[in-house]
């Protein structure tokens, strides 16, 4: 059975000087937005990772989810992605456990590998083991979260008698999900058993996820597929775009960089491939936008969508009309229109 639609905002934290804002007046903005919309019936709540950037591009989403934990009732927490390989896998899983507990079973993890070189060389990490250190460490998280003592013998990390404590909220721990740029990510997840966040082509990504899932004997219409696709609700897109698109014009800059530092490893080099399933912005009223969304749900079978909440350089409270209407009109259009 396919598991209900979600619908939330992801936050990246990047705030370059055309804001205006200090990083801790940011912050605080930030951090009431997110409590208000968890108040009007968000579902969901993101946060993206990278390191190193000028305009304080997140760097470390758990003390974020711990701080909004503390401040919301009912939305969930989650990453799209968290960095493996700059991540101890056992000292993740217990700040995940602390976070459970704090949030009273809120927490999910979304993980993967990482591409910009230059935040391997600022961990001193060789990039070339990127795909190791993201394998192993999930693996060894998916038996942290049965919270069971085991050990654990692999290339990059040896273990004895590792127990999580405090025990988790959720049976089984966090539900874990894992990113794909491409068809060996997909076949990663799949392998795995875990929830996909696809990021490239259909059948680079989606259809081997899906073949390997039931080849495997699990049911992929029980798992959760989600995607970042932003959405600007307004009834005048020729005043309202324009800030958004220019803010996105700066947001796209720092992963073509990435594109350019990379040489192409890791699937950068495709971010724009016209193939890929689509993350650009649906900009119109509700019924526009509701109807692409719906469109969007039924041709790649998604689950859960997120939308940017703050693109980089404009102010929470600048987007605080479209998030109302996006979850107060457009989401219930949605739903209703899926038979939710």
């Amino acid at each position: 059975m396919k598991p209900p639609l979600r619908f939330g905002a992801v936050y990246d934290f990047r705030n370059p000087p055309q804001s205006g804002m200090d990083n801790a007046s940011f912050y605080a903005a930030v951090l009431e937005q997110v409590a208000w919309l968890d108040s009007i019936g968000m579902d969901l709540c993101w946060f993206t990772e990278h390191h190193f950037l000028e305009d304080g591009y997140l760097p470390s989403w758990i003390p974020v989810a711990g701080a909004l934990a503390a401040r919301t009732r009912r939305i969930r927490f989650s990453s799209d992605i968290c960095l493996m390989p700059f991540n101890h896998p056992v000292r993740l899983a217990e700040d995940l456990a602390v976070l459970d507990n704090l949030s009273g079973g809120r927490i999910e993890l979304g993980a993967g590998m990482g591409y910009a070189p230059h935040e391997f060389r600022g961990f001193g990490i060789p990039f070339a083991q990127r795909k190791s250190r993201t394998e192993e460490g999930l693996e060894i998280l998916q038996r942290c979260f049965t919270g069971e003592k085991f050990s654990y013998q692999g290339k990059r990390f040896q273990l004895d008698g590792v127990q999580i404590r405090p025990r988790y909220v959720q049976p089984g721990g966090p539900p874990l999900w894992v990113g794909a740029m491409s068809e060996a990510g997909a076949r990663r997840a799949a392998r795995l058993g875990t929830n996909l966040l696809p990021q490239g082509p259909r059948d680079a990504v989606l259809d081997p996820w899906r073949a390997d899932m039931r080849a495997a004997g699990r049911d992929p219409d029980s798992r959760r597929i989600g995607i970042i696709r932003p959405s600007l609700v307004t009834d005048d897109p020729d005043r309202d775009w324009p800030p958004v698109k220019a803010a996105e014009r700066y947001r796209m800059g720092v992963y073509l960089d990435f594109a350019k530092e990379s040489g192409g490893r890791g699937g950068v080099a495709e971010m724009r491939d016209d193939t890929r399933i689509p993350q650009t912005w649906i900009v119109g009223d509700v019924e526009t936008v509701a109807a692409e969304l719906v469109r969007f749900i039924r041709e790649y079978g998604i689950t859960d969508i997120v939308t940017w909440a703050v693109p980089p350089g404009l102010k929470p409270e600048q987007m605080n009309a479209s998030l109302e209407r996006y979850v107060r009109d457009v989401v219930p259009k949605v739903k209703a229109a899926v038979g939710q």
